[in-house]
């Protein structure tokens, strides 16, 4: 099995640090990536990191993932509530998919409490700010592990 993870990130998140950072803290997209590359090599794990405010472009690295990743950790970030179109494409993906929200998304507005994307994933990380990714990568690794 591929111990390469693909890492997606929704629409955005490439403004953490910025946007709103009493939701979403003080760490940047760049910040978040750091960590994460920290963590994989931790687990021998390989990440190939994307973000992007379109939504196509998200499905094309899902369908990329199918072949080239051993899992998928997704922040969809408002895709979450609105896309069904991530879901059936993460839906054709056999790999382990987890989930991260930076926020407590059930903690927020009531359209934020229903995710598309966490029928289909095999865990979601939500409420713990960008360190919420690290979890993640920990858990691929042990599914990448017991495989």
């Amino acid at each position: 099995m591929s111990k390469t993870v693909y890492v997606l990130n929704g629409p955005n998140l490439n403004l953490l640090g910025l946007r709103q950072p009493e939701i979403y803290g003080a760490e940047t997209l760049e910040d978040v990536e750091s960590a994460v590359r920290r963590t994989a090599d931790q687990f021998g794990l390989t990440v190939r990191f994307f973000q992007s405010n379109a939504e196509h472009d998200l499905i094309g690295w899902i369908q990329e993932a199918r072949t080239a990743a051993g899992g998928i950790v997704i922040n969809p970030a408002a895709y979450s509530h609105t896309s069904v179109a991530i879901l059936d494409a993460l839906n054709a993906c056999d790999c382990p998919v987890l989930e991260v929200h930076i926020s407590n998304i059930h903690k927020r507005e009531e359209f934020r409490h229903h995710s598309f994307v966490s029928r289909r994933a095999d865990g979601v990380i939500a409420g713990f700010g960008a360190q919420g990714y690290e979890l993640a990568i920990i858990r691929m690794a042990r599914l990448l592990e017991d495989g």
